[in-house]
């Protein structure tokens, strides 16, 4: 590791670098709730990223349905369906352990993005995964978030990112593939041109 000089450890020295104070329009949209407003933002996403930490350390995991998968059932409580994935189940591992969780939505086309800190339980309730089925296919569970802070983040990240510009997305071909990279770390033995060859139609058959 480099050496690292100036390094800052302490709340007072870190607030002396950050001057001035918060405006009003950086804290006052802090709610403890889904505000009708912020009601919108979840149902326009169709993507979000999910924070979890755990014994092991901490997990940053990506969650993505058609917009409005992340149900609101109350303006306290938000419902994530599990969807099918590599059965890592690493988020849902951290939650059982520690029910702190955070939520950062995205929209597409939108500066603005929504972000979430509450507490998680995973449920599996029969009747509540049958209500989240997709062309008969049911989550295994679904993390029920009770909402501690709901607030939305300024456009800043997404302008100085162009995220959403089509001139800045970047040729998939320019990148090592998913079957490559499995190659290259498992010495040939998983992976490769047939993983990549065979993964459109594996996904088209497991996205639920």
């Amino acid at each position: 590791m480099p050496a690292i000089d100036h390094v800052v450890d302490s709340l007072e020295a870190l607030e002396a670098l950050y001057t001035p104070a918060p405006v009003p329009a950086s804290t006052v949209k802090v709610a403890d709730h889904i505000t009708p407003h912020y009601r919108a933002l979840i149902e326009a996403s169709p993507f979000l990223a999910l924070a979890t930490v755990g014994p092991e350390g901490l997990d940053c995991s990506p969650r993505g349905d058609q917009p409005g998968f992340v149900r609101i059932h109350d303006a306290r409580t938000l419902i994530l369906p599990d969807r099918r994935g590599n059965n890592r189940i690493d988020s849902l591992r951290n939650v059982v352990r520690d029910p702190r969780v955070a939520l950062m939505f995205l929209i597409p086309g939108s500066g603005t993005t929504f972000r979430v800190n509450g507490r998680a339980v995973v449920s599996a309730d029969p009747g509540l995964l049958a209500s989240f089925a997709v062309d008969g296919k049911a989550p295994r569970t679904c993390l029920v978030v009770t909402v501690v802070e709901a607030y939305f983040q300024c456009a800043r990240a997404i302008v100085r990112s162009n995220l959403w510009k089509p001139e800045a997305q970047v040729d998939p071909r320019s990148l090592p593939t998913p079957g490559a990279m499995l190659a290259a770390m498992s010495g040939e033995t998983v992976g490769g041109a047939e993983y990549d060859k065979a993964w459109p139609e594996r996904a088209a058959a497991s996205l639920w």
